[in-house]
Parts: structure tokens; sequence; C-alpha cells
């Protein structure tokens, strides 16, 4: 297909300026009032947020799931049962039944029955199940009245005040469960700290001066300290979970300095071609800032699609993210502008003595990218050997993600300086891993499955007594199982549970099949021949069932966001190969980022602890990094299709489009990197996964991808990169990334 055959630019408007010049006008003309008028939205929602506080919490329901309906069931008919609890876990190498520790655990245990929210606490004493065959560890079970989810930090941590309070030198008190761990995880700060200089030396060093270098940090720290205000008052009207901050964080310095980067790149490269300054942000903000405003919109769209999951607990961080986005966005678009009002004068005598000296040494301003020019030249001459070799590598980094593992990491991940891990490990210890993970069996003779035999002459209290019994007998007969209570009727007789305790880890593939086992061969059996339902529950089922939701919900928001990312490449470059090419890419790039953080936490490379992978992470990551490589792919082409509907030299447009965004997209790309990768040194399993997945995508993405496989590529389409059939191309509305 020739050249003249895939035009598709509409005729030259005159005079008429585009709505991101219009904008850029606009900033620079009020730029007092803008800034002002920024300034005021921070102050006032940050301030606001300050008053109200936060409501974050998490929403870990699932409508439709076994261990859900077995939850349901248990605040109906046994809303005691149905809260959290903690143990209280206590050691003594004399024996917890000396009188010296009998008295200090009773004493311990009866002050802690006078705390909020705690409405039993059943000690070891009375239990012989809670205390070890050794006789040395014991524990307590504190009932709580609320889920762990809404237990107020606040009083969970003057429950571990008060029981270890009671430790002595020979008497060890730790206090374990979700609770507990949940009131003892660290702030923030230091990787957020560490990001944001290694942003700003990366960026002094880009810019050779320390003013060029602060607008970004300062777009997005505005943009960051906006949003978060945003999210912390929108959490007292709608589900935002409690780890939806750092992850602000985290995505809007990324995106925050990426897109101020992009725009302002631009406006000095204006400036050092010899446009005032005026003219110069006008025409940066027309072509890289209607670039940030398409690639912007397609992070939004891959966030959003974290909806289509179903999730409550996502759906609240999708948006929140979301949010996020747009206002780094808007101050890219409207408050840089101003800034650059303000400071641009400074910054155009800068690059005019720049430019003036570069003169003087005989240097022209496309030396700049003669290194990318030539690299561009390098790839066209063996674009096969550009493309395969990378590729296999990429493919090598994906492979281990064909063995992920999806789950939630507990307290047996995190640091033993925490008590609810100590108590993890002591519980462990004295009776099996299993013991921190107990499934809730719940019998429900109010309700029989469909094919249930008929009823006997017994009542529901009756069936659901006798088919309580049976699933006893039927758990301490299954391989897997460690131990098994006694049934616990419920008030009225119809429910009962039956607790076993499996003779794995909760975070073991072992614990996961025998749940399917149970749910499956064990139980069905029981409940069809006591004419009851049997629900398998708890919270390692219920973690067991959130990963299967997201693992069978994946493909279809892959598809969504997928489609959608393309059809709005397919409307901005009006071709066919651009968004297939695209979406290959950037799933390249995704896959890389989860094979690197299923070798290194599910595997226990360098030394990592091993377990599975956080569930919500691959989706999460899926949605950002997807959108970031859009971001890149769609500066990058942005510059290509400019050259190509100047001169319809295909190998030309290559060339130049990696001549003059190479420096810029590395030095983006390494600024993403360490503010991403700074979250590795967050004490949070999850922003660790979170930081390492994204630096990990978008080094490939820039190294790999941009630098490798897309220009070979590209040179392998030629012409045809940019081909679209004609009836196609009369029907797409025309959306353009230049002004035309």
């Amino acid at each position: 297909m020739t050249g003249s055959a895939v035009r598709t630019d509409a005729p030259a408007r005159v005079g008429r300026r585009s709505v991101f010049e219009r904008l850029a006008g606009w900033s620079d003309r009020h730029r007092w009032w803008a800034l002002l008028l920024w300034v005021l939205v921070l102050g006032g929602v940050t301030a606001g947020a300050a008053f109200a506080g936060d409501d974050y919490h998490n929403d870990f329901t699932l409508p439709g799931a076994e261990s859900q309906r077995a939850q349901d069931v248990l605040e109906e008919h046994a809303p005691a049962r149905a809260g959290a609890t903690l143990d209280i876990v206590v050691r003594d190498p004399d024996g917890i039944g000396s009188p010296a520790a009998r008295s200090a655990v009773d004493g311990m245990l009866a002050q802690v029955r006078q705390l909020p929210h705690v409405i039993e606490v059943v000690s070891p004493y009375d239990n012989e199940a809670a205390v070890s065959p050794d006789k040395t560890i014991a524990y307590a079970t504190v009932a709580l009245d609320v889920a762990g989810e809404s237990m107020p930090a606040e009083n969970t941590r003057r429950i571990i005040e008060t029981a270890r309070a009671a430790g002595s030198p020979t008497l060890t008190v730790e206090v374990g469960g979700d609770p507990a761990r949940a009131a003892e995880e660290a702030e923030g700060g230091a990787a957020e700290g560490a990001g944001l200089l290694a942003a700003m030396v990366i960026l002094v060093l880009m810019f050779g001066s320390l003013l060029a270098a602060s607008l970004p940090i300062v777009i997005a720290v505005f943009a960051v300290g906006t949003a978060i205000g945003l999210v912390t008052l929108a959490s007292h009207v709608a589900t935002v979970a409690d780890f939806t901050s750092p992850l602000i964080i985290l995505v809007g310095l990324g995106v925050g300095i990426d897109y101020a980067l992009l725009v302002f790149s631009r406006f000095r490269g204006e400036l050092s071609a010899g446009a005032q300054r005026s003219d110069a942000a006008r025409t940066a903000l027309d072509t890289a800032g209607r670039t940030v405003f398409f690639a912007g919109t397609t992070v939004i769209i891959a966030l959003l699609g974290l909806v289509l999951l179903g999730l409550g607990a996502l759906q609240g961080v999708a948006v929140a993210l979301a949010v996020t986005v747009l206002v780094t966005m808007l101050a890219a678009l409207v408050l840089l502008p101003a800034l650059l009002g303000l400071f641009g004068a400074r910054l155009e005598r800068t690059m005019t003595r720049r430019r003036e000296r570069d003169a003087r040494r005989g240097r022209s301003s496309r030396e700049e990218g003669r290194l990318w020019r030539r690299w561009s030249d390098t790839v066209s001459r063996r674009p096969w050997a550009a493309l395969l070799l990378p590729l296999i590598a990429v493919l090598a980094l994906s492979a281990p993600v064909l063995d992920m593992r999806l789950g939630f990491a507990d307290a047996g991940n995190d640091a033993d300086t925490k008590t609810s891990t100590r108590a993890y490990h002591l519980l462990a210890e004295g009776f099996g891993p299993g013991i921190n993970g107990p499934l809730v069996v719940v019998v429900d003779a109010g309700e029989a499955p469909a094919d249930a035999a008929p009823p006997g002459p017994a009542g529901p209290a009756g069936r659901a007594q006798a088919a309580a019994q049976a699933v006893q007998q039927a758990l301490a007969a299954t391989p897997g199982v460690a131990s098994v209570t006694p049934p616990i009727p419920a008030p009225g007789g119809d429910v009962a549970t039956v607790i076993a305790f499996p003779a794995s880890a909760p975070q073991d593939e072992a614990t996961a099949d025998l749940v399917a086992t149970l749910r499956e061969d064990v139980l069905a059996p029981v409940a069809r021949a006591g004419n009851v339902t049997v629900l398998v529950g708890g919270p390692t089922a219920a973690v067991i069932d959130v990963s299967a939701a997201i693992a069978d919900r994946l493909p279809l928001f892959v598809a969504v966001v997928v489609g959608l990312s393309a059809l709005l490449l397919l409307l901005l470059f009006r071709s066919v190969l651009i968004p297939i090419k695209a979406a290959v890419l950037n799933l390249l790039s995704v896959g890389a980022a989860m094979g690197v953080i299923t070798l290194v936490f599910q595997h226990g490379a360098f030394g990592v602890p091993p377990g599975p992978i956080e569930a919500y992470v691959p989706v999460m990551i899926f949605a950002i990094v997807f959108g970031l490589s859009m971001d890149y792919e769609v500066f990058l082409l942005a510059r290509m299709h400019e050259e190509w509907e100047r001169t319809r030299d295909a190998a030309g447009a290559v060339r130049e489009g990696l001549a003059t965004t190479g420096r810029v997209v590395t030095a983006a790309a390494a600024i993403m990197v360490v503010v991403f990768g700074a979250f590795v040194l967050s004490p949070d399993r999850m922003l660790q996964q979170f930081g390492l997945g994204l630096a990990v995508a978008v080094l490939v993405d820039a190294v790999i991808i941009r630098c490798l496989l897309l220009p070979a590529a590209m040179h392998l389409f030629g012409p045809r990169a940019w081909w679209l059939p004609p009836a196609l191309a009369r029907r797409l509305p025309r959306l353009a990334l230049e002004h035309q």
C-alpha cells in the first residue's frame, strides 16, 4: 500500500487554535489565578480531610461464594460467632499449668474481658484442645462483636497491651489474629521520600537546572495531595480500602512526574528551537499535552475496568486511582502552564544562553537525537534479530507467571518484630501449621440442597445435630485434616458449626486442595443424606474463594481493557496494525512484571520469604502497567505519526520519533523505576509486590520494548503500519494527536 493510499489527515485549518492551545493561553494569562485556584483546592480538601478524618474500611464480601454464604448464616443464626477473634498465646517452659503462670494468665484474661468489643474469652484452662501436647504452649480465644475490618485499631492495641503486660522472664505472651496484624501495620514515608529524592537527582542531571527539575516534582506533589484529600473525604460515603492511600502515592508520584515531564520537555524543546515562551507553552500543550490527555484517558479506562471484577474492595481502589490519574492529568494541563508562565522567563533565558553556547561550539539542535537516529538505522538493518532476540528474553522473564498462585499474605510472612507474627509461629510450633488457618464448617438444617434426601421425622434441630456429628466424623477421616472440634450448636438448634484444622499451613497449596476436596467429595454426600446444607467457610476458605473469583474473572477484565485501549488507538492513529502491535507489546511488559514477581515472592528468590502472590496485585498491576505502557506508546507513536504525516517516509518517521522522544522516554522511565522501586523498601508485602512489579514493567517497556521491539516492528511494517481500510476510515470519527 502506498503512502498516498493511507493518508487520512484533514485539510489544514489555518488560524484556528485547538482546545489545548486555548487552555495553555488561559493558564498563561491567568497564571496567578490558576495557581491560587489549585492552592485553594489543595488546601480545602486537605483541611476537610484533616477535620473529617478518614473512614477507610475493607469490603471482602463475595456474594455467591460458599465462604460468604457460611458467614451470612452465622451472622443470622449465631452473630456471636460471626465476629473476628484474637488469640492470646502464652508460653512457659515450666508448663502453663504452674501456679505462677496460671495466676498471671487468669488475671490478664479477666482484664481483657472488660475491654471494648470483647464479648467472650475462652481460657485455655477451660479447653484442653487449646493446650499443646507438651503443656508449654496454650492460647485463649477472644471473641469480638465486630468483623476484623471493622475493629478499631486503638481497641485492638489496648487488648495487645493488656495481654502483653502479663509477660515475665518465664512467661511469654503474644497476640495473634487478623485484627492484631492490622493494628500493627507500619506507616509509610521512607519509600516515598527515597523515590522523590532519586527522581529529583535524575531530573537535575537531565535538565542541568534545579528550577527546571523542580517543576515536575511540584506538579506531582500537588496532584497527589489533592487526590489523597478527595479520596479521604470520599471514604465517608463509599467503600475505600485501607491500603488505598499508599497506592495513590505510588501511582500519583510516578504518573504525575511522568506527565509533567512529557509536557515540560516539549516546552524546553520548543525554546531550544528558538520559539518564544508563550508560543512554546502553547505548542507543548497542543502536542505533548494532547498526548498526556489521551494517555491518561487510557490509564483511567484500564483502572475502571477493575469494576468488572465485582469485588467491593477493588472497586473503591479502582475509582480512587482513576481519580488520582485524572487529577495528575489536570495538573499537567492546567497548573504546569501556569508555572511555566511564572518561571518561563528564567527558563527562556537559560535556554537562550545554552543555544548561543551550542551555536558557538558548532552543535546543531539535531545532535541531541543523533544516537537515537543511529540506533534506529541499526535496528532497520536487522529488524528480525532486533525483534526475535528481545522477544525470547521477555518471554523467559514471563515464564514463571504460568505457575503463579494467588492468595493473601498472613502473619507468617511478616517480620518477627510483630507480636502477631510471633503468636503465629508459637501456635504453629505447639499445634501444627493448620492451627493458623481453621476451616469453619457450617451445618444449616433450615436450608437443604436440591438433591437432598426426603426429610425424616426429626425437626431442623435434630437434623442439624445429627448431620453435624456426621460432618465431624467425615472430617476426622479425611487425609489432610489434623483435628476436628465437636459440633457447636447455635441458638435455636437448626445451625451448628464444626471447626477443622488442616495439617498444612493456610497459604499452602495443599490447604486449597483440601477445601476443594471437602466441598466436592467429602461433605456433599453428608449434606444430601442429612437433608441439610453444609458450607465450608472461615478466613482461609474466604481467601481461597476470592483468589478463585479473581482468576475466573481476569480474562474478561483483560479482554475489556485491551479492547477499549485498542479502540482508542484505532481512533487516534487510524491504523489497523498499530493497536494490535500495541496490545501485544503491552501484554509482554505485564507478563514480564508478573513473572519477576512470581519468581521473587512466590519462589523466594533473593532471600524473600516465599508465599502466594497477593490476589489483588495481578489485576491492579495489569490495569496500571497497561495504562502506563500506552502512555509511552502514544507519546512515541504521536511523534512518529507527526513525521509520517509530514514526509510519508515510514523509516524516517521511526527514526525521528525515536530521536525526538528517546531521551524523554528514557528519563521518564528512569524516574518511574526509582519511584516505584522505592516501594520495595516498604514493610508491607503487598506494596513491595506492587513496587517491584511496576518498576520491572516500566524498565522492560522502556528498554526492551520501546528501544527494540517497537522500532523493529515498525520497520517491518513499513507504510503498512499506517494503513486503514478506506471503508472503515470513512466511518470512524476523527481524533487527532496533532493540531490539524
